[in-house]
C-alpha cells in the first residue's frame, strides 16, 4: 500500500526514489511494482487536457437506446474521438458517456450521431472540483 500511496501521489517516481521512500531496495520495489502492473492492480495511461487541445466544452450524456440498437450505440461510442468515456449503466438510460467538443454546436453535431440510435440527455460540465484520481485507502492494514 506503500508503494501505491506513493506512485498515486506521482506517478513519474523513478523507482530508487520510490524505494527511498518507502524504505526498500530499488531491485524490491521494481520487482513489486511489476507484479502489480502484471496483476493488473495499476496501469499506465497517458492524462492529456481536452481543453489545451483545443475541446473546452465535456458534458456527460446519457443514452437510451432504442429496441434493437443498444450495439450500435457502443460502436459509435468506441468510434468517436469526442467520446473518452463510456460506461455501461443501470436504470432507465443505458450507456453514460463522456464527451468533449470545441463548441456547443460540435457537442450538438456529436449528440445528434446518436439520435439516430435513441435518445439522449446531456449535462454541461461547468467546473470539477475532484479531479478524477487514483483510488487508494489512506487508512489500511498493515503494508
Amino acid at each position: 500500500m506503500k508503494i501505491l500511496r506513493e506512485l498515486a501521489a506521482d506517478p513519474r517516481l523513478g523507482m530508487s526514489a520510490l524505494a527511498r521512500r518507502v524504505g526498500m531496495s530499488p531491485p524490491a520495489v521494481t520487482e513489486r511494482v511489476q507484479r502489480l502492473t502484471e496483476d493488473g492492480v495499476i496501469g499506465f495511461r497517458l492524462e492529456v487536457d481536452p481543453a489545451a487541445l483545443g475541446l473546452p466544452v465535456a458534458a456527460y450524456v446519457r443514452v437510451r437506446p432504442t429496441a434493437g440498437q443498444l450495439s450500435k450505440v457502443a460502436e459509435l461510442a468506441q468510434r468517436l474521438p469526442e467520446v473518452s468515456e463510456c460506461h455501461r449503466i443501470t436504470g432507465e438510460d443505458c450507456f453514460l458517456l463522456k464527451v468533449h467538443a470545441a463548441s456547443i454546436a460540435a457537442l450538438e453535431e456529436t449528440l445528434d450521431r446518436f439520435l439516430l440510435f435513441g435518445q439522449t440527455v446531456s449535462s454541461l460540465v461547468v467546473s470539477t472540483p475532484v479531479q478524477p484520481r487514483p483510488l487508494v485507502p489512506e487508512a489500511v492494514a498493515p503494508d
